[in-house]
């Protein structure tokens, strides 16, 4: 009895595996740049426990867009840059809770932190653009 060898649903292009390099793409390196900034403008802290926040956060938008790049799938790579773009809205929401609290205190912020939430703001929308490229449009059917 002889099989019949069944043609593959995926495209051939989708069989191998993704090709990103982190290390060129624009937002990573922005992203690295406001962690070395939020890092180094936050390392005199005495709060000691919104900054281990605030750089967790921080870190962890560069880290998520190169994990997700050396994944196998623009599926996964996609959900790495949410990923990452969630973190931008919760170092923004941590920078502003951190302006306010020096307001309160009458102590000086962080040195530019405006500056490093509107960083935020440029890097949330480069991944939403990023991400937006990634996905193929919903009304495309793989059956086409």
């Amino acid at each position: 009895m002889r099989f019949k060898k069944q043609e593959s649903r995926i495209k051939k292009d989708e069989e191998l595996p993704m090709n990103h390099n982190f290390e060129n793409l624009e937002v990573w390196k922005r992203g690295c740049r406001l962690a070395v900034n939020v890092c180094v403008a936050s390392h005199k802290s005495r709060d000691f426990a919104l900054k281990d926040q605030i750089h967790r956060s921080a870190i962890s938008i560069p880290s998520n867009i190169a994990e997700g790049a050396e994944r196998s799938s623009e599926a996964d790579f996609s959900r790495f840059l949410s990923y990452s773009k969630g973190s931008c809205g919760e170092l923004r929401t941590q920078l502003m809770i951190h302006r306010e609290v020096c307001h309160e205190l009458e102590i000086q912020p962080f040195t530019n932190t405006d500056a490093m939430i509107e960083e935020t703001r440029e890097i949330s929308r480069m991944l939403s653009g990023f991400i937006g490229h990634l996905k193929p449009p919903s009304s495309l059917s793989l059956d086409s």
